[in-house]
């Protein structure tokens, strides 16, 4: 018996998978440019953050603030251009539907509402870590390189652009 593989006519391929928020063909973002692209996001992020703690003193106002305004450059972003400056970068984009056009607010919205973990008192950082982690795992172990968050979120996916 053959273990069955790309050219086996009876495995589908991952870039046509009914679903997956993508055109067909589209060809799903790895992890490693992914996290390349949140790293530049978060840079531009941070220098905004920091800005504002400084005339917000980094109390609970500004973590509270922080987090909304992370989770609105996302969804912002993406559901108006499908990129980000991170994801642009890095040749990414987000994709709603098998249009290939950006996601919908809603989607967006639940694709990135983990972000605002981190505005949860005392268990915030590590409430993120534990939604980063899986959804790093999950997106490295699908076909078509879809998180636990692009599935919430109706089947968005980050694709090449």
């Amino acid at each position: 018996m053959t273990a069955a593989g790309p050219n086996d006519p009876h495995t589908p391929d991952p870039h046509d998978v009914p679903g997956s928020g993508a055109p067909p063909g589209a060809v799903p973002g790895d992890l490693g440019p992914r996290l390349g692209a949140r790293v530049i996001d978060g840079v531009i992020l941070l220098v905004v953050g920091v800005l504002l703690g400084m005339a917000l003193d980094f109390g609970v106002v500004w973590l509270v603030i922080q987090a909304f305004l992370v989770f609105a450059y996302f969804v912002v972003l993406d559901t108006s251009w499908g990129t980000t400056p991170g994801k642009r970068l890095f040749g990414l984009r987000v994709t709603g539907g098998a249009d290939g056009g950006p996601p919908t607010l809603g989607g967006s919205a639940i694709r990135e509402a983990f972000t605002l973990l981190g505005a949860v008192p005392y268990a915030g950082a590590l409430l993120a870590l534990a939604a980063w982690i899986t959804i790093a795992v999950t997106v490295n172990s699908s076909p078509t390189k879809q998180g636990a968050h692009d599935r919430l979120a109706g089947g968005t996916q980050v694709v090449r652009a």
